[in-house]
């Protein structure tokens, strides 16, 4: 069984970016889908266009941050398509600013969603896609996590977004470790995109009310951190549709990494140098200088 041909797909963050094109995807290769997503209109509306698409869908929607509603997403999948042959744990949400300056709230809100929203999905599927494997050995599955680039380099004024997003390249590089020591047929994979048009850096208006601070107005380096990060996902050149193309590719290759723009590796390159050289964090700005004085002028500019 090819997982990316036929088989039941778990997409979580669903309604739109990444997600959505994913969906459309695996609808085109015959996939029941399970599509997953706090935003309850948009979900609607994409399992409509889904749907129409010809593809079985069930639409759930969840916060991925709150075990219990992982639980029963992973619960409702089993009783209506069975099995999952592709998991990906894909919902996520943004956030800047200097790292000493975010609140406990915003700690607990990007932490719940981008890592512990990984960790519930890999926690709750993993072992029901293990013993899909041990009940038929053609069965073939695949786990998905969405990191970042900010998972392999370390920008400045994205304190918390750099943090679980490097939690999610160790949890996703361990788990397609702990697989190979049990299992052939069940795969990881981390995406680890750049900046693509996707509508991460709208996320706010999807925070919940108890995930905000009692009137904690932004400081100046999060607003900075929001109009910066509005401006490259804004004028992204490569596609949501060709990332989610690029996920299928490599399971199709069974290639555990998946880069959008490969020509940024070369950061991650000087810091892995920096590390086994000893030497301090080279300088994120090297290559374009102005950006980096441009960063310095607005974070001073209040101070």
């Amino acid at each position: 069984m090819n997982p990316a041909r036929g088989g039941v797909a778990v997409i979580t963050g669903a309604a739109s970016g990444f997600g959505l094109e994913a969906s459309r995807i695996a609808a085109g290769r015959g996939m029941k889908i399970v599509m997953a997503d706090v935003q309850a209109q948009a979900l609607q509306t994409a399992r409509a266009e889904i749907e129409g698409l010809g593809a079985q869908v069930l639409p759930f929607q969840l916060d991925v941050a709150k075990a219990a509603e992982v639980e029963a997403l992973a619960a409702a999948t089993l009783q209506r398509f069975g099995a999952p042959t592709f998991v990906f744990n894909n919902a996520g949400v943004g956030a800047g600013g200097l790292i000493w300056e975010h609140t406990l709230k915003d700690w607990e809100w990007v932490v719940g969603v981008n890592l512990m929203g990984v960790a519930h999905g890999v926690r709750v599927f993993t072992p029901q896609m293990l013993a899909a494997a041990q009940a038929d050995p053609s069965y073939r599955g695949h786990i998905v996590n969405t990191a970042s680039m900010a998972g392999l380099l370390c920008a400045p004024n994205m304190g918390v977004y750099n943090v679980v997003k490097h939690a999610v390249v160790a949890l996703s590089e361990t788990l397609y470790q702990d697989l190979s020591l049990v299992s052939e047929q069940v795969h990881a994979h981390v995406l680890c995109p750049f900046f693509v048009p996707t509508g991460i850096h709208e996320s706010e208006r999807n925070r919940p009310a108890e995930m905000s601070e009692a009137q904690a107005a932004p400081t100046r380096s999060q607003l900075v951190a929001q109009a910066m990060s509005s401006k490259a996902v804004s004028s992204g050149k490569v596609t949501a549709a060709q990332v989610a193309q690029f996920v299928f590719d490599a399971m199709d290759a069974n290639r555990f990494y998946i880069f959008s723009h490969p020509l940024s590796l070369a950061g991650v390159r000087t810091r892995l140098e920096d590390i086994m050289s000893g030497r301090n964090p080279s300088d994120p700005f090297a290559a374009k200088p102005e950006l980096g004085q441009q960063l310095r002028a607005a974070l001073q500019a209040a101070r």
